[in-house]
């Protein structure tokens, strides 16, 4: 069960919200209290593009890990909850809603009592000399109750914060708005392999070989050659043999680098568009010259 003393440790502390599994939802955003307990009952998970979508979880069966909080749903479920503003309270029409959505018993025909939630916000800066009443959290809880006075202000509200404006705070309101911040991840996008193999060709080259043949060469009876004419008998049989030579084609194969091949890499750089809702504030001035109201309100 999360009561009031595990708020400081999942805001303070940037705690996640877990899915049933345990995989991470998103990060804890708001916590919710219930008017008439003033225990934590909702929970939003920061979800989107730098989380600035949040998906209202209930806190009923949650525990706390650490500094994160496991809810006994999906990621699916809580990301597929009805869209409903985190604007510092839950009317009873988007309770019954989130409700049913998670399918928990209850609503505002059930035995649930009718009721707003106060409201602790992680990302607010908290004004440590902004008055605190008793019965507030120390984590800037905000306590409402139904009973508006004549002027449509909470005649007990207690407020500590930046972006409201009453009784605790000075007579100014602040207006903000969310700024769309674009940033760069690296991310693995791919790989590339290089292997070799064999392949056999058919490799043709011309090479000249040479052969001996046999020609007769009758020469004269001169006075250089007359006396081995007239060696040996006169009359008789004789044979002579000559050895003839050729050249054959030899063929050898010898194996050599012929280059070297490598993967190299190359950054480039495209642009890319980015497009996402933003919220703003606008107020609205009441009798005051309507001439000299600023544009940007």
């Amino acid at each position: 069960m999360i009561n009031q003393e595990h708020i400081d440790t999942l805001l303070s502390n940037g705690g996640d919200v877990l899915g049933s599994d345990g995989d991470k939802i998103g990060s804890v955003g708001q916590i919710y209290l219930d008017d008439q307990t003033g225990d934590p009952s909702w929970v939003t998970a920061k979800t989107g593009l730098f989380g600035t979508s949040e998906s209202f979880v209930p806190l009923q069966d949650a525990t706390v890990e650490g500094n994160d909080v496991r809810v006994p749903y999906t990621k699916a479920q809580v990301k597929d909850a009805p869209r409903v503003e985190s604007d510092g309270n839950l009317s009873p029409e988007e309770e019954d809603r989130l409700y049913r959505h998670y399918e928990i018993g209850g609503g505002v025909t059930g035995d649930r009592t009718d009721t707003t939630t106060g409201m602790v916000d992680n990302d607010r800066d908290l004004d440590a000399n902004a008055g605190r009443h008793a019965g507030t959290a120390d984590a800037g809880m905000t306590g409402r109750t139904d009973d508006r006075d004549a002027a449509g202000f909470d005649s007990a509200r207690e407020t500590v914060g930046h972006d409201t404006s009453g009784p605790t705070t000075d007579d100014a309101m602040t207006r903000s708005e969310e700024q769309l911040h674009v940033g760069t991840e690296r991310t693995e996008a791919g790989r590339a392999r290089m292997r070799k193999y064999v392949v056999t060709e058919n490799v043709s080259k011309t090479v000249p070989v040479s052969h001996e043949e046999v020609r007769v060469v009758s020469e004269p009876i001169t006075d250089a050659n007359r006396g081995n004419a007239h060696d040996g008998p006169s009359i008789s049989e004789e044979e002579h043999e000559v050895t003839l030579h050729a050249e054959r084609v030899v063929a050898d194969k010898e194996t050599v680098p012929v280059e070297r091949v490598r993967l190299d890499k190359e950054t480039v750089t495209e642009n890319e568009t980015v497009s996402d809702e933003v919220r703003k504030e606008k107020i609205e001035v009441e009798g005051a010259d309507e001439r000299r109201t600023d544009n940007n309100r």
